[in-house]
Protein backbone atom coordinates (compact mmCIF):
# COMPACT_ATOMS: atom_id res chain seq x y z
CA UNK A 1 0.00 0.00 0.00
CA UNK A 2 1.49 3.47 -0.82
CA UNK A 3 2.17 6.21 1.42
CA UNK A 4 -0.59 7.90 -0.02
CA UNK A 5 -3.08 5.46 0.37
CA UNK A 6 -2.36 4.39 3.70
CA UNK A 7 -2.85 8.36 4.75
CA UNK A 8 -6.43 8.34 3.08
CA UNK A 9 -7.23 5.44 5.03
CA UNK A 10 -6.36 6.66 8.50
CA UNK A 11 -8.17 9.60 7.32
CA UNK A 12 -11.15 7.85 6.36
CA UNK A 13 -10.93 5.79 9.97
CA UNK A 14 -10.28 9.08 12.06
CA UNK A 15 -13.40 10.63 10.28
CA UNK A 16 -15.95 7.28 10.80
CA UNK A 17 -14.71 7.27 15.21
CA UNK A 18 -14.57 11.30 15.79
CA UNK A 19 -14.63 11.24 19.61
CA UNK A 20 -12.17 7.92 19.74
CA UNK A 21 -9.63 9.24 16.94
CA UNK A 22 -9.91 13.21 18.41
CA UNK A 23 -9.31 11.94 21.97
CA UNK A 24 -6.47 9.93 20.65
CA UNK A 25 -5.07 12.32 18.52
CA UNK A 26 -5.31 14.78 21.40
CA UNK A 27 -3.23 12.64 23.44
CA UNK A 28 -0.93 12.07 20.98
CA UNK A 29 -0.10 15.57 20.45
CA UNK A 30 0.18 16.48 24.27
CA UNK A 31 2.85 13.77 24.51
CA UNK A 32 4.77 14.80 21.47
CA UNK A 33 4.67 18.13 22.69
CA UNK A 34 6.13 17.07 25.96
CA UNK A 35 8.63 14.92 24.26
CA UNK A 36 9.56 17.73 22.14
CA UNK A 37 9.88 19.97 24.68
CA UNK A 38 11.46 17.80 26.92
CA UNK A 39 14.29 17.47 24.73
CA UNK A 40 14.68 21.15 24.05
CA UNK A 41 14.70 22.01 27.44
CA UNK A 42 16.77 18.91 29.09
CA UNK A 43 19.00 17.22 26.46
CA UNK A 44 22.23 18.31 28.12
CA UNK A 45 20.69 16.96 31.60
CA UNK A 46 19.47 13.72 31.01
CA UNK A 47 21.20 12.63 34.09
CA UNK A 48 18.80 13.98 36.36
CA UNK A 49 15.66 12.59 34.92
CA UNK A 50 14.15 10.06 37.20
CA UNK A 51 12.65 6.72 36.52
CA UNK A 52 11.24 3.92 38.50
CA UNK A 53 13.35 0.70 39.35
CA UNK A 54 10.62 -1.26 41.00
CA UNK A 55 9.48 0.84 43.72
CA UNK A 56 12.96 2.17 43.67
CA UNK A 57 13.48 5.51 42.08
CA UNK A 58 16.95 5.84 39.75
CA UNK A 59 18.26 8.14 37.28
CA UNK A 60 16.89 7.01 33.90
CA UNK A 61 20.60 6.14 32.71
CA UNK A 62 20.74 3.70 35.20
CA UNK A 63 17.68 1.79 34.47
CA UNK A 64 19.06 0.16 31.98
CA UNK A 65 21.96 -1.12 33.35
CA UNK A 66 20.33 -2.77 36.83
CA UNK A 67 17.61 -4.44 34.43
CA UNK A 68 20.71 -5.97 32.26
CA UNK A 69 22.05 -7.09 35.39
CA UNK A 70 18.72 -8.54 37.03
CA UNK A 71 17.88 -10.98 34.02
CA UNK A 72 21.73 -11.93 33.47
CA UNK A 73 21.61 -13.20 37.40
CA UNK A 74 18.11 -14.82 36.50
CA UNK A 75 18.76 -15.78 32.79
CA UNK A 76 19.67 -19.81 33.80
CA UNK A 77 16.99 -19.89 35.97
CA UNK A 78 14.42 -17.96 33.58
CA UNK A 79 11.95 -20.49 32.80
CA UNK A 80 11.92 -21.38 36.89
CA UNK A 81 11.20 -18.02 37.28
CA UNK A 82 8.48 -17.71 35.33
CA UNK A 83 6.72 -20.87 36.49
CA UNK A 84 6.92 -19.79 39.93
CA UNK A 85 5.72 -16.09 39.11
CA UNK A 86 3.12 -17.19 37.16
CA UNK A 87 2.24 -21.04 38.86
CA UNK A 88 3.34 -22.61 35.87
CA UNK A 89 0.15 -20.94 33.64
CA UNK A 90 2.54 -18.86 31.92
CA UNK A 91 3.10 -21.84 29.21
CA UNK A 92 -0.99 -21.62 28.33
CA UNK A 93 -0.62 -17.55 28.13
CA UNK A 94 2.16 -18.18 25.58
CA UNK A 95 -0.32 -20.73 24.17
CA UNK A 96 -2.96 -18.02 23.93
CA UNK A 97 -0.70 -15.74 22.03
CA UNK A 98 0.04 -17.91 19.25
CA UNK A 99 -3.59 -19.01 19.03
CA UNK A 100 -4.75 -15.37 18.58
CA UNK A 101 -2.04 -14.68 16.14
CA UNK A 102 -2.98 -17.68 13.85
CA UNK A 103 0.41 -17.04 11.75
CA UNK A 104 0.04 -18.58 8.23
CA UNK A 105 3.40 -19.95 6.49
CA UNK A 106 5.78 -17.04 5.22
CA UNK A 107 5.28 -14.91 7.82
CA UNK A 108 8.33 -13.05 9.95
CA UNK A 109 7.89 -12.58 13.10
CA UNK A 110 10.01 -10.27 15.30
CA UNK A 111 10.44 -11.26 18.80
CA UNK A 112 11.47 -8.82 21.12
CA UNK A 113 13.03 -8.88 24.42
CA UNK A 114 12.18 -13.15 23.67
CA UNK A 115 15.90 -14.21 24.60
CA UNK A 116 14.75 -17.72 26.12
CA UNK A 117 13.39 -18.39 22.45
CA UNK A 118 9.57 -19.21 24.62
CA UNK A 119 7.51 -17.82 21.76
CA UNK A 120 9.59 -18.11 18.58
CA UNK A 121 10.19 -21.92 19.38
CA UNK A 122 5.76 -21.82 19.59
CA UNK A 123 5.51 -19.54 16.53
CA UNK A 124 8.03 -22.41 14.38
CA UNK A 125 5.77 -25.11 15.46
CA UNK A 126 2.55 -23.63 14.89
CA UNK A 127 3.40 -22.22 11.20
CA UNK A 128 4.75 -25.88 10.46
CA UNK A 129 1.53 -27.79 11.73
CA UNK A 130 -0.34 -25.04 9.10
CA UNK A 131 2.14 -26.32 6.60
CA UNK A 132 1.29 -29.93 7.21
CA UNK A 133 -2.74 -29.27 7.31
CA UNK A 134 -2.28 -27.28 4.03
CA UNK A 135 -0.58 -30.23 2.23
CA UNK A 136 -3.23 -32.65 3.53
CA UNK A 137 -6.06 -30.38 2.43
CA UNK A 138 -4.12 -30.04 -0.91
CA UNK A 139 -3.59 -34.36 -0.84
CA UNK A 140 -7.38 -34.88 -0.22
CA UNK A 141 -8.41 -32.45 -3.01
CA UNK A 142 -5.99 -34.43 -5.90
CA UNK A 143 -7.52 -37.71 -5.07
CA UNK A 144 -9.84 -37.57 -7.92
CA UNK A 145 -8.12 -35.08 -9.78
CA UNK A 146 -9.00 -34.18 -13.28
CA UNK A 147 -6.41 -34.00 -16.17
CA UNK A 148 -7.23 -30.07 -16.37
CA UNK A 149 -6.04 -30.56 -12.27
CA UNK A 150 -3.18 -32.91 -13.11
CA UNK A 151 -1.81 -30.37 -16.20
CA UNK A 152 -1.99 -27.53 -13.64
CA UNK A 153 -0.17 -29.05 -10.99
CA UNK A 154 2.69 -30.25 -13.05
CA UNK A 155 3.15 -26.52 -14.80
CA UNK A 156 3.31 -24.91 -11.48
CA UNK A 157 4.67 -27.13 -8.89
CA UNK A 158 8.20 -25.97 -9.74
CA UNK A 159 7.54 -22.36 -9.97
CA UNK A 160 7.04 -21.32 -6.50
CA UNK A 161 8.66 -23.07 -3.31
CA UNK A 162 6.77 -23.03 -0.18
CA UNK A 163 6.67 -19.96 2.25
CA UNK A 164 9.25 -19.95 4.37
CA UNK A 165 8.64 -18.34 8.10
CA UNK A 166 10.84 -16.87 10.00
CA UNK A 167 11.41 -15.96 13.15
CA UNK A 168 14.22 -13.45 15.06
CA UNK A 169 14.84 -13.44 18.37
CA UNK A 170 15.80 -9.88 19.58
CA UNK A 171 17.15 -9.46 23.39
CA UNK A 172 19.63 -6.52 24.63
CA UNK A 173 21.04 -9.40 27.40
CA UNK A 174 23.36 -11.81 25.88
CA UNK A 175 23.12 -14.38 28.59
CA UNK A 176 19.36 -14.31 27.75
CA UNK A 177 20.37 -15.23 23.67
CA UNK A 178 22.81 -17.84 25.24
CA UNK A 179 19.84 -19.91 27.40
CA UNK A 180 17.77 -19.33 23.96
CA UNK A 181 20.30 -20.55 21.79
CA UNK A 182 21.13 -23.84 24.24
CA UNK A 183 17.39 -24.60 24.04
CA UNK A 184 16.68 -24.30 20.54
CA UNK A 185 19.51 -27.15 20.00
CA UNK A 186 18.45 -29.39 22.53
CA UNK A 187 14.92 -28.97 20.74
CA UNK A 188 17.12 -29.44 17.22
CA UNK A 189 15.87 -26.43 16.03
CA UNK A 190 18.47 -25.07 13.25
CA UNK A 191 16.63 -23.39 10.70
CA UNK A 192 14.04 -20.56 10.56
CA UNK A 193 15.87 -18.53 13.62
CA UNK A 194 18.13 -16.17 14.07
CA UNK A 195 18.91 -14.34 17.26
CA UNK A 196 20.42 -10.60 17.32
CA UNK A 197 21.33 -8.54 20.53
CA UNK A 198 19.69 -5.09 19.72
CA UNK A 199 17.49 -2.70 22.32
CA UNK A 200 13.68 -2.39 22.19
CA UNK A 201 14.10 1.58 22.31
CA UNK A 202 16.50 1.05 18.98
CA UNK A 203 15.98 -1.71 17.15
CA UNK A 204 18.55 -2.88 15.12
CA UNK A 205 16.59 -3.06 11.98
CA UNK A 206 15.18 -1.30 8.37
CA UNK A 207 11.87 0.46 8.46
CA UNK A 208 8.68 -2.13 7.28
CA UNK A 209 10.94 -5.50 8.27
CA UNK A 210 8.15 -7.73 9.61
CA UNK A 211 4.99 -9.24 9.84
CA UNK A 212 4.44 -9.66 13.60
CA UNK A 213 5.70 -8.12 16.34
CA UNK A 214 5.95 -9.57 19.54
CA UNK A 215 6.94 -8.82 23.27
CA UNK A 216 6.01 -11.08 25.90
CA UNK A 217 6.67 -10.12 29.79
CA UNK A 218 9.56 -7.31 28.50
CA UNK A 219 7.93 -4.19 28.00
CA UNK A 220 7.62 -3.48 31.76
CA UNK A 221 11.57 -3.11 31.98
CA UNK A 222 11.63 -0.69 29.07
CA UNK A 223 13.00 2.27 30.12
CA UNK A 224 10.67 4.35 27.57
CA UNK A 225 7.77 2.28 26.39
CA UNK A 226 6.44 4.95 24.30
CA UNK A 227 9.75 5.29 22.41
CA UNK A 228 9.45 0.73 22.03
CA UNK A 229 6.14 1.19 20.81
CA UNK A 230 7.37 3.83 17.95
CA UNK A 231 10.63 1.22 17.13
CA UNK A 232 7.52 -1.56 16.72
CA UNK A 233 5.62 0.45 14.49
CA UNK A 234 8.56 1.78 12.52
CA UNK A 235 9.70 -2.18 11.99
CA UNK A 236 6.27 -3.54 11.14
CA UNK A 237 5.26 -3.80 7.34
CA UNK A 238 1.83 -1.80 6.38
CA UNK A 239 -0.85 -4.44 7.91
CA UNK A 240 1.38 -5.75 10.52
CA UNK A 241 0.25 -6.81 13.92
CA UNK A 242 1.62 -5.39 17.10
CA UNK A 243 1.17 -8.15 19.98
CA UNK A 244 2.17 -7.99 23.68
CA UNK A 245 1.51 -10.36 26.80
CA UNK A 246 1.92 -8.58 30.17
CA UNK A 247 1.42 -8.71 33.52
CA UNK A 248 -1.58 -6.16 34.42
CA UNK A 249 -4.39 -5.18 36.73
CA UNK A 250 -6.46 -8.29 38.13
CA UNK A 251 -9.93 -7.34 37.70
CA UNK A 252 -10.89 -9.36 40.57
CA UNK A 253 -10.76 -8.12 44.03
CA UNK A 254 -10.62 -11.19 45.74
CA UNK A 255 -8.14 -12.51 43.43
CA UNK A 256 -5.88 -9.70 43.53
CA UNK A 257 -5.52 -9.98 47.24
CA UNK A 258 -4.50 -13.62 47.17
CA UNK A 259 -1.98 -12.59 43.92
CA UNK A 260 -0.59 -9.64 45.58
CA UNK A 261 -0.16 -11.88 48.75
CA UNK A 262 1.73 -14.92 46.78
CA UNK A 263 4.09 -12.22 44.76
CA UNK A 264 4.92 -9.60 47.67
CA UNK A 265 5.54 -12.33 50.45
CA UNK A 266 6.30 -15.44 48.61
CA UNK A 267 8.33 -14.88 44.91
CA UNK A 268 11.20 -13.22 47.06
CA UNK A 269 11.02 -16.20 49.01
CA UNK A 270 11.12 -18.52 46.14
CA UNK A 271 14.08 -16.81 44.48
CA UNK A 272 16.77 -17.06 47.47
CA UNK A 273 15.68 -20.48 47.50
CA UNK A 274 16.25 -21.61 43.64
CA UNK A 275 18.49 -18.71 42.69
CA UNK A 276 20.18 -17.59 45.80
CA UNK A 277 19.02 -14.15 44.44
CA UNK A 278 15.92 -12.40 45.68
CA UNK A 279 16.38 -9.02 45.37
CA UNK A 280 16.12 -9.55 41.38
CA UNK A 281 12.97 -11.68 42.10
CA UNK A 282 11.49 -8.58 44.51
CA UNK A 283 12.11 -6.44 41.53
CA UNK A 284 10.44 -8.52 39.16
CA UNK A 285 7.29 -8.30 40.79
CA UNK A 286 7.65 -4.58 42.12
CA UNK A 287 7.79 -3.81 38.15
CA UNK A 288 4.65 -5.51 37.60
CA UNK A 289 2.80 -3.45 39.93
CA UNK A 290 4.02 -0.50 38.47
CA UNK A 291 3.54 -1.21 34.49
CA UNK A 292 0.65 0.91 33.77
CA UNK A 293 -2.85 -0.97 33.73
CA UNK A 294 -4.76 -2.36 30.98
CA UNK A 295 -6.41 0.86 29.68
CA UNK A 296 -3.79 3.04 29.84
CA UNK A 297 -1.06 0.59 28.15
CA UNK A 298 -4.09 0.88 25.53
CA UNK A 299 -3.98 4.21 25.22
CA UNK A 300 -0.27 4.19 24.97
CA UNK A 301 -0.31 1.53 21.71
CA UNK A 302 -3.06 3.99 20.33
CA UNK A 303 -0.52 7.20 20.65
CA UNK A 304 1.92 5.52 19.73
CA UNK A 305 -0.08 5.12 15.81
CA UNK A 306 -1.66 1.57 16.50
CA UNK A 307 -5.23 0.96 14.31
CA UNK A 308 -7.72 -1.00 16.27
CA UNK A 309 -6.09 -2.02 19.58
CA UNK A 310 -7.82 -3.98 21.51
CA UNK A 311 -6.71 -6.55 24.94
CA UNK A 312 -8.35 -9.26 26.59
CA UNK A 313 -7.51 -10.36 29.85
CA UNK A 314 -5.98 -13.21 30.91
CA UNK A 315 -6.31 -15.37 34.32
CA UNK A 316 -8.63 -12.56 35.57
CA UNK A 317 -6.22 -9.71 34.56
CA UNK A 318 -3.18 -11.05 35.79
CA UNK A 319 -2.33 -10.70 32.32
CA UNK A 320 -3.76 -8.83 29.33
CA UNK A 321 -2.65 -9.98 25.44
CA UNK A 322 -2.79 -6.41 24.09
CA UNK A 323 -2.80 -6.00 19.99
CA UNK A 324 -2.56 -3.73 17.67
CA UNK A 325 -2.34 -3.27 13.71
CA UNK A 326 0.07 -0.79 11.44
CA UNK A 327 -2.10 0.61 8.38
Amino acid sequence: MSASMRLLVRRAIRLSDTNIQISAAARAAARAAARSSSCRCFSDAAEDRSTHFGFETVPETEKAKRVYKVFENVAQRYDIMNDAMSLGIHRVWKDMLLHAMHPQPGVRLLDVAGGTGDISFRFLEYVRSQQERQKRRAARSMQTPSWQDISNNYSTEDEDGPLESRAVVCDINKEMLKVGKQKADSMGISTGLSWVVGDAEELPFDDDQFDIYTIAFGIRNVTHIDQALQEALRVLKPGGRFMCLEFSKVTNPVLARLYDAYSFQMIPVLGEVIAGDWKSYQYLVESIRKFPDQEEFTGMIEDAGFYCVQYRNLTGGVVALHSGFKL
